[in-house]
């Protein structure tokens, strides 16, 4: 999905092997992904795609002078948060240890890989642990996720 404030901005959905990039788009003060190679194009991700990120996930810090806080994972799950609020950011990643953080907080210029698409494209909803199958218990275990 794109978040609310992308949606006057091109878009694409997002393929598995995809290589995207964290990036700010002209006319909106959200951040989001774009294909490499494309910056005004926005890529729209799925709940339930996984990423895997070329180096540590970092994020901005809400005060600008100080240094972006690396969180310490390279693979997260695309998540929409929030939807129940509809002017607030809702495009996020679920972090391997649970954490969950906003796309328009992570730092510009990241690069990840679209490593595996929702299977029944439907959007996924983060579920309690204890709703979880044993199919997806096992997953999670596998993928670190």
């Amino acid at each position: 999905m794109c978040d609310y404030s992308l949606h006057h901005v091109m878009s694409t959905p997002a393929k598995v092997g995809d290589v995207l990039k964290s990036t700010s788009f002209g006319g909106s003060s959200t951040r989001g992904f774009c294909a490499a190679g494309e910056p005004n194009v926005a890529v729209c991700v799925l709940p339930g795609t996984e990423l895997a990120f070329e180096a540590e996930i970092e994020c901005d810090r809400a005060i600008g002078f100080l240094p972006r806080r690396k969180l310490a994972a390279r693979l997260g799950r695309f998540r929409q948060v929030d939807l129940d609020k509809p002017h607030v950011h809702h495009d996020a990643i679920e972090l391997p240890n649970g954490e969950i953080v906003l796309v328009t907080n992570l730092s510009e210029g990241q690069t990840a890989t679209v490593l595996q698409l929702p299977a029944d494209g439907e959007p996924a909803r983060k579920q309690p642990q204890e709703q979880r199958t044993e199919a997806e218990m096992e997953h999670i275990h596998v993928f670190g996720i």
